[in-house]
């Protein structure tokens, strides 16, 4: 493949992609002509650009027919629509097949199109079920706290002693034990 064949190439390999992908809906087709009329006049003339914005014939015709005949006009012809994809739909545009070859190629290892998404707020690593058990822990001891009344707290005290035993933090079993610890001195 010569340079000069390059655009010729790429069209016939992204012509049945184009045709097939739902982004290339009527408004897209039909700003694609007109620019290709109004700033190409060579490329499209006003006959052809009326043809191809015919709302009486559905779209995937009008650009298949498009599309062979912007390759039947050359080289030129296909650089500019590829111009035009480029600036009116870049989505569609970067995910051409042709596209994502020439990414291949010139980066095979993909190095440079992995994005590294870092974590902005990791407090722990410990997951969420550490969390989930830590925050229905706390909870539990407020409700007890706040709804219990005298009799209900004496019961907890051994339930608070266990749980100060298994918590690896230092200071949060000294506030379960002396929790604990208050409540059976008001018996």
């Amino acid at each position: 493949m010569t340079d000069r064949d390059f655009y010729l190439e790429q069209l016939q390999r992204d012509a049945q992609f184009l045709c097939s992908d739902l982004r290339m809906d009527t408004e897209l087709v039909d700003t694609l002509v007109l620019q290709l009329n109004r700033i190409y006049p060579q490329i499209l003339s006003d006959k052809e650009a009326r043809r191809f914005r015919n709302l009486s014939v559905p779209t995937k015709v009008r650009l298949a027919d498009l599309l062979k005949h912007l390759y039947g006009k050359g080289e030129d012809t296909c650089h500019e629509f590829y111009r035009g994809l480029h600036i009116h739909a870049e989505d569609v545009y970067s995910s051409l097949p042709s596209r994502v070859r020439q990414k291949e190629i010139s980066d095979p290892k993909w190095t440079n199109s992995v994005v590294i998404h870092p974590e902005r707020f990791v407090l722990n690593d410990r997951g969420p079920m550490f969390f989930l058990s830590c925050f229905s822990l706390v909870a539990g001891i407020a409700i007890l706290y706040y709804y219990g009344d005298g009799e209900t707290l004496r019961r907890t005290g051994p339930f608070l002693h266990c749980s100060a035993a298994r918590l690896a933090s230092k200071g949060a079993k000294e506030v379960l034990i002396t929790y604990a610890e208050v409540g059976k001195q008001r018996k």
